[in-house]
């Protein structure tokens, strides 16, 4: 991967967690129980879910050994953990050679376009169930549709995405990364 990449990447990154930041200020107590567009979360299983994702994407980053212990997630803890992978993955670095995810050991290059999508996917997933405005920039939409484009159908047979949903070829980018993963880009609960 050039520099050009690494950079696209870690703007992405950055792009990504600071509108899951602005989406996460606004999730209140009583959205906690609300049904996503990702069906087997509610929203407080969500933020569950992202902050345990980002714990294992910044130790990743720091090659720290994975954890098998991950703090009950909160949409302050959240807001947290995404500062903290956000600064993580700002240093290039990070990008070299191999990093341990989980149960997998893999390029790193790979955990930051997983973690990407994450965000991304997962982010827009918070944003719906709440009502709370969720966008992405066209470039930063471009990254998140090849990520998820390359994880699809291993994800899907995972069961973290469900069958494509069809979008308008000349839909922004982002919006088909959502229907590749299984979303409908007009979901309303």
């Amino acid at each position: 991967m050039n520099t050009t990449q690494y950079d696209a990447l870690r703007s992405g990154i950055r792009e990504c967690a600071d509108a899951v930041t602005a989406t996460v200020a606004g999730v209140r107590e009583e959205l906690l129980r609300e049904p996503t567009p990702c069906a087997k979360f509610t929203v407080a299983d969500l933020v569950d879910h992202l902050n345990s994702t980002l714990l294992t994407a910044e130790r990743a980053a720091r090659r720290q050994a994975p954890s098998d212990h991950a703090p009950a997630g909160s949409p302050s803890a959240l807001v947290d953990a995404l500062g903290r992978t956000a600064d993580v993955w700002s240093d290039a670095a990070v990008y070299e050679g191999t990093a341990q995810f989980g149960e997998w050991e893999m390029p790193a290059v790979v955990v930051a376009s997983i973690t990407l999508q994450e965000l991304a996917v997962h982010g827009w997933d918070l944003a719906r169930a709440t009502g709370l405005p969720f966008s992405l920039g066209e470039d930063t939409g471009r990254l998140v549709l090849d990520a998820v484009e390359q994880i699809a159908e291993q994800v899907r047979g995972n069961g973290g995405y469900g069958p494509p949903v069809a979008v308008p070829a000349d839909a922004p980018a982002f919006q088909r990364a959502l229907g590749v993963s299984g979303r409908d880009p007009e979901w309303n609960g």
